[in-house]
């Protein structure tokens, strides 16, 4: 696992395109794992702060039960491009989408109305990032790990 930072140092450039993808948009999409192992989609709010990506979560809400019972997560950022055929001929060019994985380490929340346990810190295991080649006839899959590097596949 990694911090933010240790990824930027690793893959400067891809990080600094992530970055751009995720700041974007204020909201993501975030999975967690349900006690009984399905997945659970919800929308979230990241923060970069320092070296870690971190994010709270309200008290009592299903994907902090969620990740109290099981810490690993996965973050999209948003994928925003055309809508439909019509729409692309004049929009602006799909920009790609990030999306990163790992787990939450629990970290004491700044503030005097802190609520223990609801405020966490992005172990990083995976960032993925997904664009268009420069001529637009493939996509490019980039990503990282911290045991692998990073690699990038592309696709027609």
């Amino acid at each position: 696992m990694a911090s933010w930072r240790e990824f930027s140092q690793a893959a400067p450039e891809m990080a600094t395109q992530a970055r751009a993808l995720l700041d974007a948009h204020k909201h993501k999409t975030m999975a967690t794992l349900r006690r009984d192992g399905s997945p659970r989609i919800s929308g979230i709010e990241i923060e970069f702060t320092g070296d870690d990506v971190t994010l709270g979560m309200m008290p009592e809400s299903m994907k902090l039960r969620d990740v109290q019972h099981d810490p690993r997560i996965a973050i999209h950022s948003p994928s925003l491009g055309a809508t439909n055929d019509e729409e692309a001929k004049t929009a602006p060019r799909w920009k790609g989408d990030a999306k990163f994985s790992g787990s939450l380490e629990a970290i004491p929340l700044p503030g005097e109305d802190a609520v223990p346990g609801s405020y966490f810190r992005v172990n990083i295991s995976e960032v993925v990032l997904t664009h268009l080649s420069a001529d637009g006839q493939e996509l490019v899959i980039e990503s990282w790990t911290p045991d692998h590097g990073q690699r990038s596949v592309n696709r027609t």
